[in-house]
């Protein structure tokens, strides 16, 4: 008889169910319950609120170990090749206009007035327009000219009234660090054209400091640190949303400690109407002077061209705030307003330093009056 069969005799003659036989094996113990939901959510929101409040003075300071800063591969277009190309639409607007009137035909002061109508919508401004009709009225009243003629005239008396202000950012003077505060509206170009100031300023064997001061853009901050690493400057920067003016002071007093001639400070875009930001801005000059009294030594407002003429307002407001000391005019390639930097001239005559015609490191250049104007006329170098 099988053991099963012995067992359910068993349990029919003294009705009890026979006991089981142990098994070979202990059983494995049931795991640990997991810890319910709630608990493990509430764990993780306390992680991220102590993340998310580090202590307000803690500042990120990035130094990095500087690229080859040998010359780019030279381009396959010259300045010359980018900047006409940069203001082609300009000055395809203008030559056509200019072209359209000027058929070898005497000149009265209809023709003239059509010609001051060109130059005002390409936003060379009343002031420049007038110019340049007044020297064709005196010179060329009442005989045949060309638009050939008429656009050689134009770029020299563009010329006349950029020479003056063509100058270059100096860096030499007797203060160290040399103080570079770098305002202007939102989209203006102000982050990229300190990263690409800050790789001129390295390949001239300057040691610099790069304050990440647009604190409300995290983007900005990680773009600065971007450039920092390119270029090997130290970059000085704190969390999003916190106090530009401190962050500014400490830029400074971090600059003096690790020897940089150069401290270029960034700023949040501000819209010239917004009198809560232009007050902050107002600040932020203000504690820098507290650490040095004769900076900020340059106050460069970058202007984005495609604004045209609301530029204008842009310098005034900017230069009344900060007191802006010169100028970089960027976006030139994206725009038929080019002119607006002659109007801009002729209205402040505050230093141009810079010109930018396209993204990469090598568009951004010292600016040249002569080959603007000539570019803008459409005329050959």
């Amino acid at each position: 008889m099988s053991e099963n069969e012995k067992r359910g005799l068993f349990g029919r003659l003294f009705g009890k169910a026979a006991p089981e036989a142990t098994p070979a094996v202990a059983p494995v113990p049931p795991a640990t319950e997991p810890a319910p939901a709630e608990e493990t959510v509430e764990v993780v929101e306390d992680v991220a609120e102590v993340v998310a409040e580090p202590a307000p003075a803690a500042l990120d300071i990035t130094t990095s170990a500087p690229v080859d800063l040998a010359p780019a591969a030279a381009p396959k277009l010259s300045w010359w090749q980018k900047l006409k190309s940069g203001l082609g639409r300009t000055s395809s607007a203008l030559t056509s206009g200019i072209g359209a009137i000027f058929t070898k035909r005497r000149l009265d002061e209809a023709t003239l007035e059509e010609l001051e109508d060109v130059l005002i919508q390409a936003d060379l401004g009343l002031a420049t327009a007038m110019r340049i009709t007044d020297v064709l009225r005196r010179d060329r009243f009442d005989k045949e000219i060309g638009d050939d003629e008429v656009r050689a005239i134009l770029a020299s008396e563009i010329e006349k009234v950029l020479a003056p202000v063509a100058k270059p950012l100096v860096i030499d003077g007797p203060a160290k660090p040399h103080v570079v505060l770098v305002v202007g509206v939102n989209g203006s170009g102000k982050t990229t054209t300190i990263g690409k100031l800050a790789m001129k300023l390295a390949r001239e064997g300057k040691k610099v400091t790069l304050a990440a001061g647009d604190t409300f853009r995290a983007a900005a901050i990680e773009q600065l640190k971007i450039w920092g690493a390119r270029t090997g400057a130290t970059v000085i920067a704190r969390e999003p949303g916190a106090d530009a003016a401190g962050l500014a002071f400490d830029a400074l007093v971090a600059a003096k400690e690790n020897g940089s001639d150069v401290v270029v400070i960034d700023t949040a875009g501000r819209l010239q109407n917004r009198t809560e930001l232009m007050a902050e801005l107002e600040k932020i000059v203000r504690v820098i002077k507290k650490n040095d009294p004769t900076a900020p030594h340059d106050v460069v407002l970058t202007l984005d061209a495609t604004t045209g003429q609301n530029a204008v307002t842009q310098v005034e407001i900017f230069g009344r705030v900060a007191g802006v000391t010169g100028l970089v005019m960027t976006k030139l390639d994206g725009t038929a307003r080019g002119g607006i930097l002659v109007a801009v001239a002729e209205k402040f005559g505050l230093p141009v330093h810079f010109i930018g015609v396209g993204e990469g490191v090598e568009d951004l250049e010292p600016f040249d009056a002569a080959d603007f104007a000539r570019a803008l006329a459409g005329l050959e170098h």
